[in-house]
Order: C-alpha cells, then structure tokens, then sequence
C-alpha cells in the first residue's frame, strides 16, 4: 500500500512512519485493489490525533481518533478502518449474492427409481446470456459448474469450473 506519513505539531519520527506502514501493510490482504493511504498525526496540547484516509478503486474510508498516547491512536483509528473494510466487503458479498438468488432461484424436488435411490430435481429460473456473462455469474455461486441458454447462438451450454482455475465450456456441435 502506498503511504504517505504528515506530521502537525509534532517532530516528524522515523518510528512513527514505520509502524503506520507496518499496520497498513497488513490490509493488503482485506482489500481487492492496490489503494493509498494518507495519514496526517497531530498534537493539540495534550491531545493526540491519528486521521488515516484509505481511496482506492470504488472505497474511500477516513478513520480518525484522539487519545492521550499516538501509537494508541493509530492502532484505535486502524481498528475503526478495519471494522469499515469488513462491513464493506460484507455489503458487496451480499449484493452481488442477492443478484444471483434472484437469477437462479432453485426449485428442488426429491423423485425415487425403479431401484429405490432418490434423485434430487432441481428446476432453475433462468435467462440467456453471453459466456461473459456466465463467468461472472460463475463467480458470483459457489457451484462448479453453470447450465446457461448461450444467448449469441441459442443453444444450451456448460460451463465448468476446471481443478485449475481456468473455466471449461461444452457446447453443441452444428
């Protein structure tokens, strides 16, 4: 993460920028997109400030708290950034969730055979889409595998999730 450390009112540390740096680094791992992050660290008398503003692609979040001691300061208005970061991951996941319920929304029945195994019916609402289309809503279920109207040629097709990462599609031949 790219920061960069100011100092109001207060000797600028080489201590200080360090540790800000160590516990951004650490939100790497939370956030999607490469981001930056100005800190500003200021006295006023006996009070010190910690205002930590993280913009990156689609988040801009401002963490600010005031303590008596400024290590304590950061690590309270990192807290609030990290409690931000989260409820705004959660937010995402459940959207992009809510999208796909309503696109595949799942009808499940229980038949029997001849032999007595149940088979499990599941009847899906669906509409035709492009390939890209169908990655993303890949993406967006945890199933391995997505049976989709191709919408370019009108034509059933497959896609799959392969051991590897990549996506495998089946289609019908002409």
């Amino acid at each position: 993460m790219q920061t960069s450390v100011t100092f109001k009112n207060l000797d600028p540390s080489e201590n200080l920028k360090t540790y800000v740096r160590e516990k951004l680094n650490r939100f790497d791992k939370l956030l999607d997109n490469p981001a930056e992050a100005s800190v500003v660290l200021s006295v006023e008398k006996f009070r010190h400030i910690a205002e930590i503003n993280i913009s990156g692609d689609r988040l801009n979040l401002i963490g600010k708290e005031e303590t008596n001691d400024m290590y304590s300061a950061i690590d309270m208005a990192l807290d609030k950034l990290e409690k931000q970061i989260k409820k705004n991951k959660q937010k995402i996941r459940e959207r992009r969730g809510g999208i796909a319920k309503e696109l595949f929304a799942e009808k499940t029945t229980i038949m029997e055979d001849e032999s007595g195994r149940q088979i499990i019916v599941k009847n899906i609402e669906y509409k035709p889409m492009d390939i890209e289309e169908a990655t993303m809503q890949m993406e967006l279920v945890s199933d391995n595998f997505l049976v989709f109207t191709n919408a370019k040629t009108n034509k059933v097709n497959v896609l799959y999730r392969r051991k590897d990462g990549h996506y495998g599609l089946i289609q019908p031949s002409d």
